[in-house]
């Protein structure tokens, strides 16, 4: 397993990227690797972040202006080669069908449950690391 992951986090709202740090912390689980958070809150900085590789997992807000999580979401799947998997932040259950349109790997519902979140996260994380073995 790596030694160290690293996770975009996308949300216009620093609080929102906040939420996502403390929650899901330096370790998802015990399993996981540990991870540094790079933050983004603009569509562009998230683009550039991909381009220059080493993303192992995006966590995407959907709820972000003036370019939502979801649009974000389905942009980089169609766009970026051999994409990150993608945890779409959403704010009502009602759009569950809005984040499988935008081939988010996982879906975690606002406001973020730390349980939740570490959860799905280290999920993603796991994949991602036996996809490179």
């Amino acid at each position: 397993m790596q030694p160290t992951a690293t996770v975009l986090v996308y949300s216009d709202d620093a609080n929102t990227r906040e939420q996502v740090r403390l929650a899901a912390g330096r370790r998802p689980a015990a399993d996981s690797p540990a991870v540094e958070y790079l933050e983004c809150a603009t569509l562009p900085a998230v683009l550039t972040a991909l381009e220059q590789g080493g993303v192992d997992v995006c966590v995407l807000d959907g709820e972000a202006t003036p370019a939502g999580g979801m649009g974000v979401s389905k942009q980089i799947k169609d766009e970026i080669y051999d994409c990150p998997p993608v945890l779409l932040l959403i704010g009502r259950p009602t759009d569950a069908w809005l984040a499988e349109w935008s081939r988010a790997e996982a879906v975690v519902a606002h406001p973020v449950d730390p349980v939740a979140l570490a959860g799905a996260l280290a999920g993603l994380l796991r994949g991602r690391s036996s996809d490179a073995a």
